[in-house]
């Protein structure tokens, strides 16, 4: 092949290359641009998706809403009765002490399952201790003996024992006798009607006031509630602390108390 043919052939080659390097050019631009715009329009949705759900419950469009407040209660008059008995004994010796504590007490339990038809699970110890004693004399400790103390916590479901009962903690000789309280053993029941009760308090106001203030009702937006969790009623304080035992015991009035339940109602308005 000729010399200027050859030359002829390669220009021909670079030509056909350099017209296919131009469409590739254009192509990386336009790609650019295309990633750049999709950047943008996935940070405009992210943003737009963190304004409308910023906070836990909030709608994208605001609803007009009026909150109101209903009350329920519900008298109860407890049912079980809740009490610690306890028995303080000291000897010289250690292993004295803890054997008329432990016969004396065991002796109690027993009468209360036996007697008054107490049932185990409602029998608890509450505690269990071994102290040194100690006398001042002539600026120094002498060991006077040891101090051995035990206490249940007893759970009293007839309420009628109540009084037998602590007759016979006295009796039996225990020392430590007290935080008598009365409770509602399974208060949920009575807490569901006190329920019941505030929902309808709260919807029979709602019905009052959108028809003074001419609105409609719409859809329960929020609920919530709180009570007043019936605890312990404590009783006057009964103690036969450091008596040494008692005589009979004082009839014993349960009286009563209420569950109130308070709920708080959001309605949506049109």
């Amino acid at each position: 092949m000729a010399g200027g043919e050859q030359f002829e052939l390669r220009n021909n080659f670079i030509n056909l290359n350099y017209k296919f390097m131009i469409p590739n050019k254009y192509l990386t631009i336009f790609a650019s641009i295309l990633i750049i715009l999709l950047a943008v329009w996935v940070g405009v949705l992210t943003r737009n998706s963190l304004k409308a759900y910023r906070y836990i419950g909030q709608s994208v469009e605001q609803k007009h809403s009026i909150n109101i407040t209903g009350q329920g209660k519900v008298a109860v008059v407890p049912d079980i009765a809740k009490i610690q008995l306890g028995l303080q004994t000291e000897d010289k010796s250690i292993a004295k002490a803890q054997a008329e504590n432990t016969d004396k007490m065991n002796a109690v339990i027993e009468k209360l399952k036996k007697d008054f038809n107490v049932d185990a699970q409602d029998i608890q110890t509450a505690n269990y201790n071994i102290y040194p004693q100690y006398d001042w004399s002539l600026n120094r400790q002498i060991l006077r003996g040891y101090q051995v103390s035990q206490n249940v916590n007893l759970k009293i479901r007839d309420l009628n024992k109540i009084s037998e009962i602590l007759a016979t903690a006295g009796a039996s000789g225990l020392n430590q006798v007290g935080g008598l309280s009365f409770e509602v053993d399974e208060p949920e029941t009575l807490k569901q009607q006190a329920r019941e009760l505030a929902i309808k308090n709260a919807q029979e106001k709602s019905d009052a006031l959108a028809k003074i203030v001419g609105v409609k009702l719409g859809r329960v937006v929020s609920f919530s509630e709180y009570s007043n969790e019936p605890g312990p009623m404590p009783y006057e304080s009964y103690a036969l602390k450091g008596m040494g035992g008692g005589g009979a015991a004082a009839a014993i009035e349960t009286g009563s108390t209420e569950i109130i339940m308070t709920v708080n109602v959001e309605y949506e308005i049109y």
